[in-house]
């Protein structure tokens, strides 16, 4: 049941990640307050949900799907709000982190 909590800590601190990076983003050198202020915020949380994970699951493991499941998000949201372009390599490329991110939980 420990790991089982941990997994899903886990992917929670990943999105997580997505919620700082897109806020670091909004905040435009940390000089508007929400933004700043959702970025610490979801940094903490992030973090400490990573170093909770860590507890029960390897760390490169860990830091993988983490960082996979913060960047396939960071990516897909900016790509739906216009902020990147959307192409087909692109969704392809995205697709192999998202299958990365799943074989790595399998392997585990």
């Amino acid at each position: 049941m420990e790991v089982v909590m941990s997994w899903i800590v886990l992917v929670v601190s990943g999105f997580l990640e997505a919620v700082w990076a897109l806020a670091l983003g909004r905040s435009h050198g940390f000089t508007r307050l929400v933004p700043t202020v959702v970025f610490a915020l979801a940094l903490v949380a992030s973090m400490a949900g990573l170093a909770f994970a860590m507890r029960r699951l390897p760390v490169g493991t860990s830091y993988a799907v983490w960082t996979g499941i913060g960047a396939a998000l960071t990516v897909t949201i900016s790509m739906l709000t216009g902020q990147e372009p959307v192409s087909a390599m692109r969704i392809v490329f995205l697709a192999m982190i998202v299958g990365g991110v799943v074989g790595l939980k399998f392997v585990a």
